[in-house]
């Protein structure tokens, strides 16, 4: 059991989380802690008593947002439609990963597999998301040949899209596109 913090060391770890969730959305996981700190009104110091490393203050982080992915493939496997499931579905976590450059970052390119509660849950989202695609696929809504490793690439273009366009919607146009192309053919 972790001791109890002062009340000034509680205010000053939530103004650090606070600050690393915006900074990490604006500038990405290499984001400075000097301006995580700066922005959370404390010295370098006590954001290194608080989180040791980077990593620990990412996983403290984000384990909230890899959460949050695990809750939205649960609910669009509770959806009726599987084809509406898995388009909506798609289309939230494009949102969020439009809208937070360090979640973007951690679903495509970062692992953190020695930090067990983020691997746990970024193993359980994954699956959730293959099931989610695999229930479109049975429906014959979803093309067949689109596989796990096809929903990483999606990932990846949609994180370059919101990153580099001067458009900050322009990621919806391109998923609109590509789910366009996701449908299986009729027969």
């Amino acid at each position: 059991m972790a001791p109890r913090l002062r009340a000034d060391a509680r205010r000053n770890r939530a103004a650090l989380l606070a600050a690393a969730r915006e900074v990490f959305a604006e500038q990405g996981l290499d984001a400075s802690l000097d301006e995580i700190a700066r922005r959370a009104g404390v010295g370098n110091a006590t954001l290194y008593r608080r989180f040791p490393s980077r990593r620990h203050l990412i996983a403290e982080v984000f384990a909230n947002h890899m959460t949050a992915a695990v809750h939205l493939a649960e609910q669009a496997l509770e959806h009726p439609d599987p084809w509406a499931a898995f388009v909506g579905y798609l289309t939230r976590v494009c949102e969020l990963q439009a809208t937070d450059r360090g979640l973007a970052e951690l679903l495509v390119t970062t692992t953190f597999d020695d930090d067990e509660r983020l691997a746990g849950l970024r193993a359980t989202a994954q699956q959730r998301a293959v099931d989610v695609v695999t229930r479109a696929q049975r429906a014959g809504r979803l093309r067949a040949d689109f596989t796990r490793g096809d929903l990483a690439l999606l990932m990846m273009a949609n994180a370059g899209v919101a990153q580099h366009s001067a458009d900050p919607q322009a990621w919806r146009r391109q998923l609109t596109l590509v789910i366009g192309g996701l449908g299986a053919p009729r027969v």
